[in-house]
């Protein structure tokens, strides 16, 4: 069981929004419209909920469904700023907005590292990965911790111990690391090292992913109907909803039930 009494799956009754405004994106296949940095989407009401949230696919914003904060937005929303708006004014904008896209860091690598200390067979790793755990949740106790190291630095902090984690969970498997497999046909993946590897649109069906580590794999439009990823390593709740599946696609038992477009 996870040490990590965390909650790492975005609340958006306990955010403002802050999705909506601190993001920007250019028209796409994803996005139906152009949305610049600090501007509220124009879906966003005045109860910063969304006004087309149950249409989003059909109303060209796929690329929403496809986002998860990690739970940072309610945390920096409650904890940070005790639920205070970004609507406050400019000065309450400006810093919620940068602790929010920092919070995201954080918490994207408390969920790997959660992931981790969940495999019982990563005992080995399970001290260091508790102490990598209490040192990122220590700096979302206030704005001030968060702000006293640099963010982007901290992927590689932990890289090493999610390295080792691989190596005693799976590993063995085929070797993916930053591969382009985009479009590819692939069915025998267990224990594969997928991290930052391209499988934008990979053929998936029936494929064994599982103790396949996807740590940063791009699986936006790949079909996973029929793969078993039930103990594939650092699965996102993103990976999961920009790929297609079904009924038969086994997902890690912490993401949940799968996406409800997935039948």
């Amino acid at each position: 069981m996870t040490a990590l009494p965390l909650e790492l799956r975005g609340d958006c009754s306990r955010c403002v929004g802050l999705c909506c405004v601190a993001s920007s994106f250019r028209r796409s296949s994803e996005f139906a419209f152009d949305r610049e940095f600090g501007d509220p989407c124009r879906n966003l009401q005045g109860d910063d909920r969304c006004a087309i949230h149950a249409w989003l696919r059909t109303s060209g914003m796929s690329g929403c469904t496809t986002y998860d904060c990690f739970g940072a937005g309610q945390r920096v929303t409650q904890q940070l700023y005790g639920g205070h708006s970004w609507r406050e004014g400019a000065a309450v904008a400006d810093e919620m907005f940068a602790d929010f896209r920092a919070a995201q860091t954080v918490h994207e690598l408390l969920w790997y590292v959660a992931d981790g200390l969940e495999r019982m067979s990563a005992g080995p790793v399970h001290e260091r990965l508790r102490a990598l755990a209490d040192e990122l949740d220590a700096l979302m106790v206030t704005s001030e911790a968060l702000r006293s190291v640099d963010t982007l630095a901290l992927p590689a902090v932990v890289a090493p111990a999610l390295d080792e984690v691989v190596a005693l969970v799976g590993g063995g498997g085929p070797q993916h690391r930053r591969a382009d497999l985009a479009g590819r046909r692939l069915t025998d993946l267990r224990g594969a090292c997928l991290r930052g590897a391209s499988l934008l649109g990979a053929d998936l069906r029936g494929a064994d992913l599982r103790e396949a580590a996807l740590l940063g794999a791009d699986l936006r439009g790949s079909d996973l109907r029929g793969a078993d990823l039930s103990t594939a390593l650092f699965v996102t709740p993103r990976q999961v909803a920009s790929a297609s599946g079904d009924a038969t696609t086994r997902l890690p038992a912490r993401l949940g039930a799968p996406p409800q477009r997935w039948g």
